[in-house]
């Protein structure tokens, strides 16, 4: 181990600048610092650093020397790591994003179960329907629907979901029968537009684009607890997905329309994920939130 000291001492060198700038890193002596880094020198026969009054810069065998080690020593650090992690305790407060709906329907419920197996992670939730900046904004976790764009974070699927035109029997009683896309210009749709502009809704079959149909309804709204509100006292229809509508389907509050095409107003992936920032040692409280929200959705959803 003498030589894995002396060869991080060497390492705050070299990114210090310094001996003086890596003893006060390392909480050394700059003495101490200049003994690592010569028995260092004698060990391998060959000098690592050129050393004046005013700079330290790496000889040719020091910089092959730092390539190699630096990667040494961060492996070392992983499997450190990953052995502490396996009686490290999960802990402090967990910063969450979610989509409103989902996180009413799904994440407020879960917490009771979570915080029991894990009773030293607090929360700080919030909600919303806009696209948060996890980075800046400091979030842990931020529970999305579709797709991911920023290819700098991690998102990991915690559940399929594809979206569903759904009614009221009494509303679909009493207005024409819905065989194709374009039947739904005569009836009201209850559109989510986080711009509240005009609204098309997406339709593809068997893998290819159908049409696109321009809707229109009695509301538009850009709350997912509102337009299915709506929806459940007969207002319209309304575009929902599937795990929003799981219990009103199966109790036929609410029926299906339009049951063999995929439907979407933006892209047809609607999954639920986990995004969060990439890192090569992910927080215990982040990991054990993103595993139990997995198994919570394969619970509860089936997929």
């Amino acid at each position: 181990m003498e030589w894995l000291k002396a060869a991080k001492v060497f390492e705050s060198v070299v990114h210090s600048g310094s001996l003086s700038a890596a003893a006060r890193k390392r909480g050394l002596s700059p003495a101490s610092v200049s003994r690592h880094i010569n028995d260092l020198e004698t060990e391998l026969g060959v000098r690592l650093l050129n050393r004046t009054s005013r700079r330290l810069s790496l000889t040719e065998a020091g910089r092959i020397y730092f390539d190699k080690v630096e990667a040494i020593i961060l492996q070392i650090a992983d499997a450190e790591n990953a052995v502490q992690q396996l009686t490290a305790v999960p802990q402090g407060v967990l910063r969450v994003h979610s989509r409103m709906l989902v996180g009413e329907q799904y994440i407020v419920p879960a917490l009771k179960r979570f915080t029991a197996q894990h009773p030293d992670i607090r929360f700080d939730l919030q909600m919303s329907n806009f696209p948060v900046d996890i980075v800046s904004q400091g979030i842990d976790i931020d529970i999305r629907i579709g797709k991911l764009a920023d290819s700098s974070l991690v998102a990991r699927k915690l559940a399929t979901s594809r979206r569903l035109l759904v009614a009221t029997p009494g509303y679909l009683a009493g207005m024409p029968p819905i065989q194709r896309p374009r039947d739904l210009m005569n009836h009201s749709c209850l559109s989510y537009r986080l711009n509240l502009g005009g609204s098309i809704w997406r339709f593809r079959k068997d893998g290819y684009d159908a049409e696109e149909v321009q809707v229109k309804g009695f509301l538009q709204s850009d709350n997912g607890r509102a337009i299915l509100t709506a929806c459940e006292g007969g207002l319209g229809i309304a575009m929902m997905n599937d795990w929003s509508v799981k219990d009103q389907l199966a109790n036929g509050s609410l029926h299906m329309i339009l049951a063999d095409y995929d439907i979407s107003f933006t892209d047809f992936e609607s999954g639920i994920y986990a995004v969060f920032q990439k890192s090569t040692h992910l927080p215990l409280k982040t990991r054990a939130f993103v595993d139990f929200l997995g198994k919570e959705f394969r619970a509860r959803l089936g997929h």
